[in-house]
């Protein structure tokens, strides 16, 4: 599945980084793919956000903003992915985001001037009451609501179609 997300984040940018935490060495060594830079999040333990803090640290001060794409959505598709990049890049001060369920959520593209904000949330939560605080243009985005968080649900998402999961990431 990190294959599979690296892939997607290459619809969005050239520029991947991966943030991880428990079984890092074991985690990049099984990966198949290349990426700009691995980040271990020192504070995973402590949920989703400790992890989304570390990653947008560890980006150098050029950055103008990060797109986020989670492990454990491989549903996503490569046209989703790029509609949400050419969104973010005609309005790069505009958060954008997936639609679940009227909520703003992951895959998303978070403005700079967000950060701050962004570092102060804690616990499993993401940055969806951030985005949804500021606006966030909400794009459908077919496979975002379908994640794998079980066995089950990798069972379900496996069965589709395998070109879903071709190396170009569509």
């Amino acid at each position: 599945m990190l294959d599979r997300a690296i892939d997607q984040g290459r619809h969005l940018g050239t520029r991947i980084t991966v943030v991880t935490g428990g079984g890092y060495p074991l985690i990049r060594f099984r990966c198949q793919r290349s990426v700009s830079a691995w980040h271990c999040a020192s504070g995973w333990s402590e949920g989703m956000a400790a992890s989304l803090r570390s990653g947008i640290e560890s980006l150098g001060p050029r950055a103008r903003g990060v797109f986020i794409v989670l492990l454990d959505q491989p549903l996503i598709t490569g046209d989703d992915l790029t509609l949400l990049a050419t969104a973010a890049r005609q309005a790069p001060r505009v958060p954008v985001a997936a639609d679940i369920h009227g909520r703003p959520a992951a895959p998303a593209y978070i403005p700079r001037y967000l950060w701050p904000e962004i570092r102060l949330l804690e616990g499993d939560r993401g940055a969806a009451s951030v985005l949804a605080r500021h606006g966030a243009i909400t794009l459908p985005i077919r496979g975002a609501s379908s994640d794998v968080d079980t066995p089950a649900d990798w069972r379900r998402v496996s069965g589709c179609d395998q070109h879903r999961f071709s190396a170009d990431g569509g």
